[in-house]
């Protein structure tokens, strides 16, 4: 098990990042790994699938301990640790360490899927992906989206201009948009939306895609996943937990 930890931190290079909460593992359990789950974000539903799949260990996205916690286990927090520890399953979780990697990451194995490919990072901490666009409006490009994701973008269209260069960050990123406009996108795809992104699209005619924090995050975690269980010999199975969010 420590030696899966140590390969992971070299290889996600989590000392680099200024993050929310702890990467790596979170909750220690059974020594021996032969079996690993892996999802989204560790709400108790992954939890019990994991334990219903044998899993001696869990990697995810979204870990258990956030910045601004008080640090008490009680309630639903306390029964997620709860849960993980009776039955010795290992926790790691790697939240931007693991939407930054170029291969394995939340960013790259998205702009995979859609068949978009980055030549340029932006943003801070360069978490931000921008590319050439394959061609076509930002309708077409919203479509094509929905077709891989399996649910509806909200679209705030700007001026309705081709779109050559297409910039994404995946998950809560909204934060990003003026950056991406900055780097030359015409639009830009993360996982959720708030009030002054709109505004930000009229005036600025740069298009922006809202596709679900959980949709577009769903394939980083397996992946890097899948890259461990090949590395070290052991099993892996990925449970994806809906979430419209």
């Amino acid at each position: 098990m420590s030696e899966v930890g140590a390969y992971l931190e070299r290889l996600l290079a989590v000392g680099e990042f200024r993050d929310y909460g702890p990467n790596g593992l979170q909750v220690e359990g059974r020594s021996s790994v032969r079996r690993i789950v892996s999802g989204v974000t560790a709400s108790l539903a992954l939890i019990d699938a994991a334990i219903d799949a044998g899993a001696d260990a869990l990697i995810v996205h979204h870990g258990l301990f956030w910045r601004g916690h008080d640090g008490r286990l009680t309630g639903w927090l306390a029964e997620r640790v709860r849960r993980l520890m009776g039955h010795g399953v290992n926790l790691f979780a790697y939240h931007l360490p693991l939407d930054a990697h170029p291969e394995l990451g939340n960013n790259a194995q998205l702009g995979a899927r859609l068949g978009w490919r980055a030549d340029a990072r932006f943003g801070e901490q360069d978490l931000g992906f921008i590319g050439d666009a394959p061609g076509g409006g930002a309708p077409a490009l919203a479509r094509h989206v929905a077709q891989v994701l399996g649910r509806e973008p909200l679209l705030l269209p700007g001026d309705g201009r081709a779109v050559r260069r297409v910039a994404w960050c995946t998950g809560g990123a909204q934060g990003y948009f003026e950056a991406a406009v900055a780097a030359g996108a015409d639009l830009f795809l993360t996982g959720e939306v708030s009030e002054p992104q709109a505004h930000v699209a009229r005036e600025t005619g740069v298009a922006f895609l809202a596709c679900g924090h959980h949709a577009t995050e769903r394939y980083g975690a397996p992946a890097l996943a899948a890259h461990v269980a090949e590395r070290f010999g052991l099993e892996h199975r990925f449970i994806d937990i809906d979430n419209p969010a």
